[in-house]
């Protein structure tokens, strides 16, 4: 039995996960990963934060076959990675790229080496989960959202700031707007926010899905009609559950997924070793 080692190196947490070759990369099960976590890509700056995750991973892990990683956050981010595991160096490591080629799909990126690696890496994992028309959606630092076709064809996407971002940015560039608060509980923004805290929750809320709305759409006016939806991210359970407020959407398969950048890396490192 091999074991394969999958870092996704982005802005704001670095991620790992192993898998054990007998497992099944088309798997839902939550609890999929051998062994998993993750690390503020702010406390991945230090240098004894770096040696800790280094003995915890480790000493936590038997030896991998292979290391397979995407970064969005720089080449120090990546030089801080490879550090961390000076004992496995000699270990196949496979970067993959907005570029990386995956036997099956394309994409239709006109310079494919500026496609994020984490959203080529989603839509492999979104591929290896269904081959259906499909929406793959990260909602973390930013909102990422791709058309994925049937036929394998990555036909492009849009990139907006996420929900935090957007929260933030109200509170930086106003002089009497405030941070606003969400509640612990995940509820829907059906409708106007009568606060100022609930207007603007609402109101990031309302512009997330409306371009998750406009993308359903163009996929139809483009012949290639939405089937599923595959949402990954920190703020995937609150994007799901608005989703589902719409008719126009709510009769699709929506699912929040965690690691999808995670399960793509796993499937072309395969594809390479």
């Amino acid at each position: 039995m091999s074991l394969y080692l999958v870092f996704d190196i982005g802005n704001t947490r670095l991620k790992w996960a192993a898998v054990e070759s007998t497992q099944n990369i088309a798997d839902r099960n939550k609890k999929l990963w051998a062994y998993s976590g993750s690390i503020s890509s702010k406390s991945f700056q230090s240098a004894e934060l770096r040696a800790e995750l280094s003995e915890y991973i480790s000493k936590t892990l038997p030896r991998p076959d292979a290391i397979g990683f995407c970064c969005v956050a720089g080449d120090s981010a990546m030089e801080n990675l490879r550090s961390l595991f000076p004992q496995w160096q000699d270990l196949n490591w496979q970067q993959l790229q907005g570029n990386s080629p995956y036997e099956g799909m394309r994409t239709l990126y006109q310079e494919p080496m500026k496609l994020g690696a984490d959203r080529w890496a989603a839509l492999i994992g979104a591929r290896a989960l269904s081959s259906t028309n499909t929406l793959v959606i990260n909602a973390g630092t930013a909102t990422t959202i791709d058309l994925l076709g049937s036929n394998g064809v990555h036909y492009g996407g849009w990139i907006l700031p996420g929900l935090s971002l957007m929260q933030e940015s109200l509170q930086s560039n106003t002089a009497q707007l405030p941070l606003a608060v969400r509640s612990s509980t995940i509820t829907t923004q059906a409708s106007f926010g009568t606060t100022t805290n609930a207007a603007i929750t609402g109101g990031c809320d309302a512009a997330q899905i409306g371009a998750i709305l406009r993308a359903a759409n163009l996929a139809k006016e483009i012949n290639h009609p939405v089937a599923r939806i595959w949402i990954d991210g920190g703020n995937a359970k609150i994007l799901a559950n608005e989703i589902k407020q719409f008719p126009e959407l709510a009769a699709l398969p929506i699912e929040p997924i965690e690691g999808l950048v995670l399960r793509g890396l796993w499937a072309w490192l395969l594809s390479k070793i």
